[in-house]
């Protein structure tokens, strides 16, 4: 049975309440995965979307900071969650729907300002996350999942709007797409996305600097949907939901939609 998926980093789910009820209600995926929650478990708004549809619910949280939630129409058990490079930190949740398919929903670390971990922890931070993942799907292969979030790195040329120019800037450098290579090639993920978009600029993440985001189009492709080998041909109908980022007190980021045929 087919089912369509959406991940979107909501920047506060409390704040954007609103916002996430108006995607439920006017694009009504069967599961959405949500990042950067900032909010404890408890304090989650469900009653806001149990009403539409939305009545279950995984998630791990914490207070102003981090966190990520998976709402699915369909009944989902939760599988466990990893604190990978052991930071305490709220960042990933993994339920399975009953038609046996597990979905992974990730926030990797921003990584700071500086690219260089002798200067900047957080970009260390970031690289040890990743390795974290990549020794993690190397001595456990995923079958039969998808693993969705912001990843917090744009990795291919037209991911950004000048690859020159952000060849230095955290979330384009070299050494970080290298380690989300790592990732994809030891899990034998494919990037859905690309996939079905394979040519052309595309991005999920515009800055809140700028006045006129969609004039100066100045955007990051940091928001991911990926399948193990297994399914993958399974996944179509990739998307962009622009538009969200011009809602009123938006998140920065955009959700990214595709469906699955499983």
């Amino acid at each position: 049975m087919p089912f369509t998926l959406a991940t979107w980093n909501i920047n506060s789910v409390r704040l954007r309440a609103d916002l996430v009820a108006k995607l439920m209600r006017e694009e009504a995926p069967d599961v959405l995965c949500l990042q950067e929650c900032k909010s404890p478990v408890d304090k989650i708004p469900v009653e806001v979307f149990e009403p539409l549809g939305y009545a279950h619910m995984l998630a791990r949280g914490q207070k102003g900071y981090n966190g990520v939630a998976i709402f699915s129409k369909q009944p989902i058990e939760e599988v466990g969650s990893h604190d990978f490079a052991d930071l305490g930190h709220a960042r990933h949740i993994a339920g399975r729907l009953e038609n046996g398919v597990t979905i992974h929903n990730f926030y990797v670390p921003a990584g700071g300002d500086v690219p260089d971990r002798a200067v900047n922890e957080k970009f260390g931070q970031k690289l040890d996350y990743l390795t974290d993942m990549r020794d993690w799907v190397k001595s456990d292969k995923p079958q039969k999942s998808i693993l969705v979030g912001e990843l917090n790195i744009a990795p291919r040329e037209d991911d950004v709007w000048s690859h020159k120019q952000l060849l230095k800037v955290v979330s384009h450098t070299p050494i970080e797409v290298d380690h989300l290579g790592d990732v994809m090639e030891a899990g034998g993920w494919a990037d859905v996305t690309r996939a079905d978009i394979p040519e052309g600029q595309l991005y999920s993440w515009w800055s809140y600097r700028a006045r006129d985001w969609s004039a100066a189009d100045k955007g990051r492709r940091l928001d991911h949907i990926w399948a193990s080998d297994d399914i993958a041909s399974a996944g179509h109908s990739s998307r962009i939901l622009r538009d969200a980022r011009g809602w009123e007190k938006p998140s920065d980021h955009a959700p990214v939609f595709a469906t699955f045929d499983l």
